[in-house]
């Protein structure tokens, strides 16, 4: 079983920058798309960034020109660059196959993910 092992997020004020990072338990990225989800209180997952197997990205225009997804495959580790935080990006961040593709017993696989939270 694939394991996704979200880690950087925290407390920052508004403008300020976190970089997240998800370390994979294997080489996933030969054969599938790599995204940074979130979910924030009372709304639905959504994804924001997302990186193809050739290193393309696409961002939601709600994070374009803040965050920059990037990937070290020989590290097996997906990131995720977010400047200029607001408010509203305070979300629990996860990292999947975009779209997500890793499967449990019970349903799709989502990892614990990481707390990223924005306020002054």
């Amino acid at each position: 079983q694939v394991q996704l092992v979200e880690s950087g997020g925290g407390l920052v004020q508004p403008g300020g920058s976190l970089r997240l990072s998800c370390a994979a338990s294997g080489s996933i990225f030969s054969i599938a798309n790599m995204g940074w989800y979130r979910q924030a209180p009372g709304k639905q997952r959504e994804l924001v960034a997302s990186i193809t197997r050739g290193g393309y990205t696409n961002y939601a225009d709600s994070v374009k020109g803040r965050f920059t997804i990037s990937r070290d495959a020989a590290k097996n580790t997906v990131y995720l660059q977010m400047n200029s935080l607001k408010p509203e990006d305070t979300a629990v961040y996860y990292c999947n196959t975009q779209p997500p593709l890793i499967k449990t017993t019970s349903g799709d696989y989502w990892g614990q993910g990481t707390q990223v939270t924005v306020s002054s």
